[in-house]
């Protein structure tokens, strides 16, 4: 018996997210510990006259593969991966957590070189599928968020709007209102962030802001663009923790200068900074600007796919930008970073306010 807000969740995946039409292909890649939405998923896949291709991935399974994988094969091209990947329609992944540091202690080198041989699969999901990612509440994930289970079960579905009986219809919504505050973003060149240990100052002139509304990630709640990839002159801090590759960075602060990184400090986990800065040219040079816009997610948990989407903050991603924005740095990493500026920030748009202590103005 598939619970009612599981099924909720997969139709939402499968019909507004993904938009699955009969005939095609849908890679349905899913952590074992969401076994019950893969059912779910597959079950809709199905209904929607389409061909569901599930791929599981136990918890161990990134650091066996970092652990015991030959440099060769770290080397070498994922030739059946990128076959696969050409021939899907549309693509659904589903992360469900058992250990926030699962990754700690392994060779950062290692997991760059990972991303490195997985970066044109990852290029060509990005660029020539339809996708959407997503989270399945665990026990693991409740904890790294500080929540009882039951209490962050509710909190993923309430960011989600599937307490809703149309969820849809609640993400349209929202779509329509972050449309008009993409339309003023798209008329400023300087933005201007300040806050505690932050001032930095990019420009956005001639970038296309996207309007995430559920389309590509599940929850969503963000407008977004690609900054002029030399413009970022200036410093950041970002007191929100975030995991990567499975190890907590927190308290990183970035200098830019031409847009490059040329000075960066983490709080915790420096080695893991150091290594991500360090996996190719790009990625010291930014790949996204955005702006949270959920009203249901007031509180950070570990989880990127959240805390990029809460209301009063921004967040910038080291890395690869999204051709969408017309930006064009290219990386082998993304990493998004989110700085809080609810208690004390202000955003400004050629020297007009936009955000101001988390608020929207004007």
């Amino acid at each position: 018996m598939i619970h009612p807000l599981t099924f909720r969740h997969a139709q939402l995946l499968v019909d507004y997210c993904l938009e699955v039409r009969p005939g095609q292909a849908v890679l349905v890649q899913v952590d074992t510990p969401a076994i019950p939405l893969a059912r779910a998923l597959t079950r809709a896949v199905l209904a929607a006259g389409a061909e569901p291709h599930l791929r599981l991935a136990y918890p161990e399974q990134a650091a066996d593969l970092l652990e015991l994988a030959s440099d060769d094969l770290l080397a070498a091209e994922p030739v059946l991966q990128l076959e696969e990947i050409r021939r899907i329609d549309a693509c659904v992944r589903v992360n469900a957590p058992t250990n926030s540091r699962h990754l700690e202690g392994t060779d950062a080198a290692r997991q760059a070189a990972l991303g490195r041989r997985m970066r044109e699969v990852t290029r060509h999901r990005v660029t020539r599928t339809r996708w959407v990612g997503t989270l399945y509440p665990t026990p693991a994930a409740a904890q790294a968020a500080g929540m009882t289970t039951d209490a962050y079960e509710e909190f993923v579905h309430g960011a989600m709007f599937l307490h809703d009986v149309d969820p849809a219809t609640r993400w349209r919504e929202l779509g329509a209102a972050q449309q008009r505050w993409a339309d003023r973003l798209a008329q400023a060149d300087v933005v201007r962030i300040q806050g505690p240990g932050t001032d930095l100052r990019l420009s956005v002139k001639g970038r296309r802001w996207a309007n995430s509304d559920g389309k590509r990630n599940m929850p969503s709640g963000e407008v977004f663009t690609g900054p002029v990839e030399d413009s970022a002159e200036g410093t950041i801090h970002f007191a929100i923790p975030s995991s990567v590759a499975g190890t907590v960075v927190e308290g990183v602060t970035l200098r830019f200068e031409a847009g490059r990184v040329v000075a960066a400090t983490a709080e915790r986990g420096q080695a893991t900074l150091e290594a991500q800065l360090a996996a190719d040219a790009g990625a010291r040079f930014l790949g996204e600007l955005g702006v949270g816009t959920n009203p249901h997610i007031t509180t950070p948990t570990l989880q990127t796919l959240f805390d990029e989407k809460i209301m009063g903050t921004v967040h910038l991603a080291l890395g690869a930008s999204y051709p969408e924005t017309l930006g064009r740095n290219e990386s082998s990493i993304h990493w998004d970073l989110v700085c809080d500026l609810r208690r004390e920030g202000v955003v400004t748009l050629d020297g007009e306010p936009f955000l101001v202590d988390g608020k929207l103005v004007g």
